[in-house]
């Protein structure tokens, strides 16, 4: 194999350690949600003093665990998908679908990053505040823009290593069951 072929695939190898990281950020920021939960439920049921906010402080949270899932979870293949038309036709048939599935999941993506930069630009001025604590929400739209702006890249490298190996057996983003 050439050096030209080889190169999709040493470039997804460098996004899975990449999206590895992103996903070890998640998981701090998911077991600090556990945590404050935990803090929440005892201050609120046991002393008998809800905290104040701590939903603000929750929710905004989980959408940095939110940013940090989504392109691991593309990459190793966790998010939810029907692969009918692969039991049914094989690679003779996804080897054509996956190319334009991938196309239309990077055209999404792209749109939902523009959305989510844009509403982050308004931010304070349109009201983009949590309810009790008023913590702007525009540092945490641009968190979730780069989240999904990560899983952008694995959609595109994995779109160029299909075209690459389009004529073999196996695709090299496919994970085997």
């Amino acid at each position: 194999m050439s050096d030209l072929q080889q190169l999709p695939d040493r470039a997804l190898t460098k996004i899975d350690r990449a999206v590895g990281w992103l996903a070890r950020i998640g998981s701090i920021t998911m077991v600090s949600l556990v945590v404050m939960t935990g803090i929440g439920v005892f201050f609120r049921y046991i002393v008998n003093d809800p905290i104040n906010g701590l939903g603000d402080i929750l929710g905004l949270t989980l959408s940095i665990t939110v940013a940090c899932s989504l392109a691991y979870g593309g990459r190793v293949g966790a998010h939810v998908a029907v692969d009918v038309l692969g039991m049914v036709g094989g690679r003779r048939v996804t080897r054509w679908t996956d190319p334009v599935v991938r196309l239309l999941g990077i055209f999404i993506v792209g749109v939902a990053v523009y959305a989510l930069i844009k509403n982050g630009l308004c931010g304070i001025l349109c009201g983009f505040l949590t309810s009790s604590l008023a913590i702007p929400h525009e540092p945490f739209y641009y968190f979730l823009a780069f989240g999904l702006s990560a899983y952008g890249i694995v959609l595109t490298a994995e779109f160029v290593a299909g075209l690459v190996h389009f004529s073999r057996d196996v695709d090299p983003s496919e994970k085997s069951n």
